[in-house]
Parts: structure tokens; sequence; C-alpha cells
């Protein structure tokens, strides 16, 4: 404990302890003999500093000139890129995910950054005629004020960018919750916007659990937009924090994510599409490919290759290069995964490869379990139905075309799916019919890119997008201005008739 960093908040510019005078560990999920770094287990007190910096620091970052944010930003980008490799490994180290995945998450944080920067010299309006003569009119963007983030484990840095630098841009000032297992990653982030100069109060963040922390910055008055990303269950409890106050509310919640293959396929094409979709990030996304549903014509040979293929996956410490898939977060996903695993085997589906925990030698030390494949999943079961959150995939199988469409859609979620054919009509008929907020074709329901809208239907969100400009709609209000020049009352609708 003597060599380990203590990290503390970062509130109106400094780096500050805590006032419960409390700490928590960041362990590797990896490793849990190894500490990565003591954070501060903050309190109400705290989470109050923190937004009273933020609405002070409000009333001046919304003057400056957004193409003025937008340079911050982009010096922010080029600090981050220049880091990318010390972030990256960190964040293995604390989450679990392999280094090339780690090095994607910097990159994609990196990207947004970028993405946004760019935004401060458009956050384009429109002009309009006006039905009056001698009579201009536009719309605006302006800010809304205080910005609370509750992030999630998986994506540690890139999910906190995605939020974080739309917020700015757009002149909101922000305060941070980063998940209890990650927090080291957006602590990372707050010392990039600490070395390029950010004002004092513009970015916050305050580490902790969500039932102390989370709350606080969900029913604070100030705060005028939350987002949060993680599961259904607590989106719905942010969503009715913010409903008496009528907060900005953006939710990215569960998915049940499906892969539809065709008899047409390309058969390894969609093989290694459906193991990267299932076991990239140990499952562990809410885009993962959970469902697998697979032409009767061709659903053996396709499980005899993802057989082949699953059980060639090394599993272990991420930052070995030579390693494919890391441990599960925590001893509470392990536990739930295997639960899974056991339910699926009682619920009457047939276990192809994997379903155990590994263990011996340094397996002893992490969370790590084999990947997963079941066979003769049904709707009805709830490996079909329920999220998992790691390395499991539930294959079932269909006769025609009409009846994939019916089983992708047969789900609480809708976040993302995917079909693999070469049948160009059935790819644009899967396309329009899947209800879905991201879809793809002869690639895996993982890969979102930071210029597309990022989000879904059903209960995975409330109709918000991350990502792309649909991100300025959360981070902004619309503005109608009317200019009369005429020099005299003109009274719309009326004087013009």
């Amino acid at each position: 404990m003597s060599d380990t960093k203590v990290y503390k908040n970062f509130i109106n510019g400094k780096w500050v302890e805590s006032s419960s005078g409390k700490t928590f560990e960041n362990r590797n999920p990896a490793n849990t003999d190894e500490v990565v770094g003591v954070f501060q287990k903050s309190n109400a007190d705290d989470v109050n500093q923190a937004l009273t910096a933020a609405a002070e620091a409000y009333k001046k970052w919304r003057l400056v000139p957004a193409p003025k944010r937008g340079e911050l930003l982009y010096r922010v980008a080029s600090k981050m890129w220049a880091r990318k490799e010390e972030i990256s490994r960190d964040m293995t180290r604390e989450m679990g995910k392999v280094i090339a995945e780690t090095r994607g998450d910097t990159q994609e944080a990196i990207d947004m950054t970028y993405y946004m920067a760019g935004e401060g010299r458009r956050l384009f309006g429109q002009t309009t005629p006006s039905e009056m003569p001698n009579k201009f009119n536009m719309t605006i963007r302006q800010p809304l004020g205080v910005c609370s983030f509750i992030t999630p484990w998986n994506f540690p840095i890139a999910i906190p960018a995605w939020k974080t630098m739309p917020a700015l841009i757009c002149g909101n000032t922000v305060v941070i919750k980063p998940a209890t297992d990650t927090p080291l990653s957006v602590a990372h982030m707050m010392e990039v916007f600490e070395e390029e100069g950010i004002p004092a109060g513009v970015v916050n963040m305050v580490t902790g659990s969500g039932g102390t922390v989370g709350t606080a910055l969900i029913n604070d008055d100030r705060v005028r937009v939350v987002s949060f990303t993680g599961s259904t269950e607590i989106g719905r409890k942010v969503s009715e924090g913010c409903a008496p106050n009528f907060k900005h509310c953006c939710l990215e919640m569960g998915g049940k994510n499906v892969q539809i293959v065709m008899d047409d396929a390309n058969l390894e094409l969609a093989v290694e599409g459906a193991l990267w979709g299932a076991f990239g990030t140990t499952g562990q996304r809410c885009t993962a490919t959970s469902r697998l549903i697979i032409h009767e014509k061709v659903h053996d040979k396709m499980v005899e290759m993802l057989k082949a293929q699953a059980e060639k996956i090394k599993v272990g410490n991420g930052l070995d290069e030579t390693v494919k898939m890391g441990p599960c977060i925590n001893q509470g996903q392990l536990d739930t995964v295997l639960s899974y695993i056991d339910i699926g085997q009682k619920g009457g589906a047939r276990l192809v490869t994997g379903g155990e925990r590994l263990t011996g030698g340094d397996y002893d030390k992490g969370f790590f379990v084999k990947p997963t494949i079941f066979t003769g999943v049904t709707q009805k079961m709830r490996i079909w139905r329920e999220e998992i959150f790691g390395p499991v995939l539930s294959v079932g199988t269909f006769k025609t075309f009409d009846q994939a469409i019916e089983m992708a859609n047969d789900t609480a979620y809708g976040l993302s799916a995917a079909i693999y054919t070469q049948d160009i009509n059935k790819a644009y008929t899967a396309m329009r019919d899947v209800y879905t907020g991201i879809f793809y074709v002869n690639a895996p329901t993982i890969g979102a890119e930071t210029h597309l809208p990022f989000g879904g239907t059903k209960e995975t969100g409330n109709g918000h997008r991350e990502a792309a400009t649909a991100a300025l709609d959360v981070f902004s209000e619309w503005k109608s201005v009317y200019v009369d020049f005429s020099g005299k009352i003109q009274r719309a609708q009326i004087d013009n008739q």
C-alpha cells in the first residue's frame, strides 16, 4: 500500500481529498493482488463542492466563443494521443480487457474529442424566410448549465468522452462520477484537462459509490442535464429522479443484441463476426452479440466452426499481447455469468463449449471464465431474454426470413443487430424491419464509430443519442430568434392573410 498512488477528486481545478476522509481500492480484475490505485470515497459534501464550482464556472464558460472552446479540445485530444499507451495500459490494469481493445477505447475518446472540437466552428442552426416582410428568422443553440455524468466501467474513457466533449463544446460545465471499478481512466482525462489549462470548475470529478455520489448528482436542483450509461434497472431510477425538475435526461442502457445468419452467408465471415461480437471485451458491452440465430440449413456447420474457434481463444491478463479475452470486471459479474450458465443448462439449452470458471495458476487471482456457447436456445428461455453481460453466446435456429425478423425483435431491448447475407434485398429489408438504434450488414453488432449517433430503442434508451451531432441536442436548447426591421408591429398569421 505504501507504493500505491492515492488519487484525489478533481474539484474547481484542484486535486482534493474527500471530506469523508475515506478511500477505496481499485484492484486489477486479472490479478486481484495488484492494487491499481486508491481513490476517494466521496460523500454529498464533495458533490456539493463540485456542483458549486461547476455552477460558478458556467457563468464565464458559456460566454467563451465556441471556436475557442474547440481549440482547447483540440489540445486535449492531442495530449491524449501523446499519452495513449499509458492511459491504455492503466485501463487494462483496472478494467481487464485486452490491450488492443483499451488502445481502441482511448482512441475513441481521442476521436470524439477531435470531432467535437470541430463543432466549435459549426454548432449550426437554421435561417428561414419569414412570412412577414422585413423580418429575419433563425435558430441558435444555447447551453443548459451544469451537467452530471454517471459512467460505466466497460468503456472507462470512451464513454466519459462521449458525454464530456459535446457538453463542453456547447458551453456547459461538467461533474462526472466514474464507475467505482474504473476511476483511473477518468482521472487521467482530468489530468489532461488540467495540463491543457481548462478553467477551474469547468470539469470536475468526484469518485465514490452510485448510491451516495450518483444520487446527489441526480437530485441537485443546480443540475440541468443527467447523462447515464448502465443497466435499465438503474436507468429507470435515474429517469424518475430527473422527472420532478424536468432535467434533461439521456439514458443508454441494456441490450440483448442479435446476429442473423442467412443460408447464403459467408460462414467464415459470420463466425468471425459472432466470436468478436460475443467475446470481445469478455462480452461486457451493451452492444455485445448475445443472441445468434442461424438458418437451419447452415446451423450445424456453423456451430462446429464456432466451437472450434472459440476453444482457441486465449484467455488471460490483457497486458499480454497474445491474449484475446480478459476477465470479468469483478466477483459479482463473474457470479452473474456463472449463474446464467447454470440457468441455461437447467433451462434445456445444450452447452457446446465453455461453461466454467478458469482456475489454476494465475487464473486463481482473477475473474476468468471460458468463452461459452449454448445451442438449442428458444425464445422462452431466460438466456434468450435477459442481459448477461459476459462471454455467453445463445444460439437459436430459424427456417424462414420472416421468422428470423420476428425472433430478432423478440426482446425488451433494441440497441444493435446484424445480418450476414449476400442477398441485398434481405439485407435492406432487415435494415428496415429490425427495430434497433444500430444495424450492421455483414459486420458484428459491435464497432460503432464516433461520427454516427449511438443509442437504442425500447428499454435500451429514452430516445436520445450519444456521439455525432445528435449528442449536441442532449446538451443544448434550441432558441428561435425573430428580428423585425420593418419599423412596425407585424402580427404573424394575422396581418399576412
